[in-house]
């Protein structure tokens, strides 16, 4: 095969395309978590895109404003109601809800955005920097989805939640000990609840992200990436191309949808296939330690 014929997978509709029916979220309320920055923001955008009053959740109230106001300005946005919150503490959780409701009503479908990640080898990792971790990508995540299960369950009415994972959920993470086992519990959740909440008409599922550049990424996550392949992410891609954002954030109304009511207990992929094993013989192990530019351990 020569490079002339290899071009990749098809670049995605262009940013305002939308991917069901216009009015689709028309009269429902969607909780974003994390969504004032990234992939949050960008997921909520396509619910805006489809009539849906958005509630957004992070614990910059900066952030938020400007996210609030971005978002409202989406051409056949509903409402959209910005909350501060840190999703570690239970009570400012109910709290959101409760002003969700007053704004716009008890929401309909929750996507679990918001999580902590930094690189580091698992020794170098303290029980702080341990439990930061987990405690936001899996307790916080678990605490908003049980406030929403409780409340659908009291009220009797159905719902649809969508936890944004991680491959190696599947696979580990080295380098990232701490939140490859915080995602791999999120996922967990996703298959557990699918089954208790199920006959309650309460759906959830996963959604998994690949490579979405966006403005918002952290100063080390950027650092490892081009660390990997500087000027050469694309050719890394079995895609030849990285993913554009709303390409998740069409993932993510589709599984929340009326049209996928009987996908439940699954994690969709959007990666382009860059999690699967794509080499005849495995590269050479160099040590996460080295990758990161770590010196020896010193105990």
């Amino acid at each position: 095969m020569t490079d002339d014929i290899r071009r990749g997978l098809p670049a995605p509709p262009p940013l305002g395309a939308a991917a069901l029916p216009p009015g689709t979220y028309a009269g429902q309320v969607v909780l974003v978590t994390g969504g004032g920055t990234g992939l949050g923001k960008a997921i909520a955008a396509e619910f805006a895109r489809l009539g849906a009053d958005l509630v957004i959740a992070s614990r910059r109230a900066d952030q938020l404003e400007a996210a609030r106001e971005e978002l409202a300005a989406v051409p056949g946005a509903g409402r959209v109601t910005a909350a501060v919150c840190d999703i570690r503490d239970p009570e400012r959780v109910a709290e959101v809800f409760d002003a969700a409701r007053a704004a716009s009503g008890l929401p309909d479908v929750l996507v679990n955005n918001a999580a902590a990640n930094f690189p580091s080898p698992a020794e170098d990792l303290s029980p702080n920097a341990w439990r930061a971790v987990v405690d936001i990508t899996l307790t916080g995540t678990w605490f908003v989805t049980r406030e929403f299960g409780r409340r659908h369950l009291a009220a009797g009415t159905p719902g649809s939640i969508v936890n944004i994972g991680a491959s190696y959920a599947w696979t580990g993470g080295p380098g990232f000990a701490h939140s490859a086992a915080a995602k791999a519990g999120v996922k967990n959740l996703v298959e557990t609840l699918a089954v208790e909440w199920g006959p309650y008409g309460i759906q959830i599922n996963g959604l998994v992200p690949g490579l979405f550049p966006h403005a918002d990424m952290t100063g080390d996550i950027r650092d490892g990436l081009d660390r990997a392949a500087p000027d050469a992410k694309d050719g890394r891609q079995p895609a030849l191309r990285v993913g554009a954002p709303r390409e998740l954030g069409w993932a993510a109304t589709f599984l929340a949808s009326p049209y996928a009511r009987f996908v439940t207990g699954h994690t969709l992929v959007v990666d382009g296939a860059n999690w699967q094993r794509r080499a005849l013989v495995n590269p050479e192990v160099v040590p996460v330690r080295e990758q990161l530019g770590r010196g020896p351990f010193g105990g």
